[in-house]
Order: C-alpha cells, then sequence, then structure tokens
C-alpha cells in the first residue's frame, strides 16, 4: 500500500514493505505495537498525539535497540519484539526536499511487534505525557496517524493469529 502525506509542508511517498530486508538501508526511525494483556499501547507525545512507540535511531545503536529504548521512554514497557516490516519514505515528488538535510531521500521506518514483557509504572519523566492501552479494534478511533499506521496494526494482529 502507498500513500502521500503533506508532513509539515512536505510532500512525501509512504510505502508499506512486509518484512523487508534493513540490511544496508537507511533507518530513520523505529516504532511498534506493543501488546499486553490483549491491549495495545499508545504513547501521548506532544506534537504527535497518540501514536505507537517510537523514534529516531540514536548513532551506534541497531532498529532493534532503538524499538526497546524508545518504548521504554514512551511506554515504560519491556518485552520480546519481532520485525514486521517497513515503510519507505520516498521525496522524490517533494520540491522543499534539501539534500543537504536531516534526512536521505529515501529512508525507512521499521516496524515492530512487542510483546511486553513488564510494564513499568508510569513516571512521565521522559518523552510522552500519558500512555493508554487501547482494545485492538479502537485503535482507529484513538491513533492520530496516517493510514498506514492501520496497515502496520493489522500485520501485527496478523502475527498475533499465527504464533503458536
Amino acid at each position: 500500500m502507498q500513500i502521500i502525506e503533506n508532513w509539515n509542508g512536505h510532500r512525501v511517498k509512504l510505502t508499506w514493505k512486509r518484512h523487508f530486508p534493513l540490511k544496508g538501508k537507511p533507518v530513520t526511525s523505529v516504532h511498534g505495537v506493543c501488546f499486553y494483556k490483549e491491549n495495545i499501547l499508545l504513547a501521548y507525545i506532544k506534537g504527535r498525539g497518540f501514536n505507537f512507540p517510537g523514534g529516531h535511531v540514536e548513532n551506534g545503536e541497531t532498529p532493534e535497540e532503538a524499538f526497546h529504548r524508545e518504548a521504554f521512554e514512551e511506554g515504560y514497557v519491556k518485552g520480546t519484539i519481532q520485525y514486521l516490516g517497513s515503510i519507505e519514505v520516498s521525496h522524490d515528488e517533494n520540491p522543499l526536499f534539501d539534500p543537504n538535510g536531516k534526512y536521505p531521500m529515501v529512508g525507512y521506518q521499521a516496524f515492530f511487534r512487542m510483546d511486553v514483557t513488564e510494564c513499568l509504572p508510569f513516571r512521565r519523566e521522559l518523552e510522552s505525557a500519558t500512555r493508554v492501552w487501547v482494545e485492538p479494534e479502537e485503535i482507529p478511533y484513538v491513533i492520530d496517524d496516517h493510514a498506514l499506521a492501520l496497515v502496520v496494526l493489522e500485520e501485527a494482529l496478523k502475527d498475533t493469529k499465527e504464533m503458536p
């Protein structure tokens, strides 16, 4: 699935790529669907609203390490993760793209599924103002994100059904 989004005046093309191999690709951010007691974590981040936990990959981190860190920073959770796929972010139709800027012409947002093994007390000391646990069927009514977020959710739910 492919969509065009307006990110702060920038026209970006987003394409979901299930189980896309990331080796050698520029991964700019990581995100994930965190499951705990049959509910899904959404974190409220100022300026982003309610979303799946995630953020930028720090220098020297693997995508997996980055997602573990982001899940803790935004949701105060720890768990086991499984890679679902990536959203390819392309600026090839973005007239405002800066080739000397922070992001590559084509980058990738990696998405994971986390099965939460530790849900720690929420302290509001890091990035998020609050966290909520939402039933999967209620996510479309709460999440503040583009349409591909729901495609990722479906992938995470599909993987739930495929697990032993």
